[in-house]
């Protein structure tokens, strides 16, 4: 019989020291908050206003802002109140409710952007054949599968997750819960726990990215065969916005868990979180509302009808 206690709650100590500190940050990253979802809900609110933005391209986007409020929402409220108060702790439920959805939502997110540079392939590459291959039943399927994957992906790992055990200790540094510390916390064996996550996040990852890369391979040599000038800009006009955010994605990704590790691994970790879960998130409107002419319209139309 295993007499050993179970942890019931972490401590979450991604933010100490300095109270003043705390409360500047708490300021910056709650003004960070509020325009990551007033930007990503304009983005929704032009995209169903606009009759012009109801393309493909524009659904998907609209679902990436869907995905961007409720990513920043999963671990930004919880670290805005931590920032204020002295006892920063976590029920073990509650952890791994917000690995469920951090899993659950950083897959989607990688798939849809995979999905949104098939989009471009096809409006770019085959044009004469745009409406077919993009109509509204295959817009419907290919975020679908995009969402369920995230969520099969995010349930099974979660599942696994609660299998192991937590006898202490019980501090995670770091301001919210993610899998790789608590794998560091547990008692119990967490290889199979690391395989599963590492082998299905690798293919799901590698293979988004593969799709990203084959697709603008794709389309860079159907517009290196443009004669026009003007034909040339307009066609890659509409592809970097999107490349933009996939180099943020990507980016951070490969930064947080692909760089050498070291004696002070869990500081360097804080700085890419902040990053990946608060920045990018309000980025990715702001790309989008620069780079996209009828974008800016649409903001307009509705900021003069108010």
């Amino acid at each position: 019989m295993d007499n050993r206690t179970q942890v019931t709650e972490f401590i979450l100590l991604g933010f100490i020291g300095n109270p003043w500190l705390q409360k500047l940050l708490f300021v910056i990253f709650l003004f960070i908050y509020l325009i990551t979802l007033i930007g990503n809900v304009m983005i929704i609110l032009a995209i169903r206003a606009d009759t012009h933005l109801h393309s493909p391209m524009y659904v998907f986007l609209s679902y990436l802002a869907l995905l961007d409020i409720a990513f920043s929402s999963v671990t930004v409220p919880k670290m805005l109140r931590d920032l204020l108060s002295e006892r920063k702790a976590i029920s073990v439920q509650h952890c791994f409710t917000q690995v469920f959805f951090i899993m659950c939502l950083s897959v989607g997110e990688g798939l849809l952007l995979s999905v949104m540079a098939y989009d471009r392939f096809i409006a770019v590459c085959h044009p004469l054949h745009y409406t077919v291959m993009m109509r509204k039943q295959v817009c419907t399927i290919l975020i679908c599968s995009a969402l369920f994957t995230g969520f099969l992906y995010a349930l099974l790992n979660t599942l696994l997750l609660k299998t192991l055990q937590f006898c202490g200790p019980n501090v995670i540094h770091h301001f919210s819960c993610e899998a790789p510390q608590l794998f560091k916390l547990s008692c119990s064996n967490t290889f199979a726990n690391q395989m599963v996550i590492f082998t299905l996040g690798s293919l799901l990852g590698m293979g988004a990215l593969l799709i990203i890369l084959a697709s603008y391979i794709l389309i860079i040599s159907s517009v290196l065969r443009i004669r026009s000038m003007e034909g040339k800009r307009k066609a890659f006009s509409t592809c970097t916005s999107h490349m933009i955010v996939v180099l943020l994605y990507y980016g951070t990704i490969f930064f947080r868990y692909l760089k050498p590790t070291s004696k002070d691994a869990d500081n360097q970790e804080i700085a890419p979180s902040i990053v990946y879960f608060i920045a990018t998130p309000m980025l990715n409107p702001i790309i989008y509302s620069l780079r996209n002419q009828e974008v800016k319209k649409a903001f307009v139309k509705i900021v003069q009808s108010k």
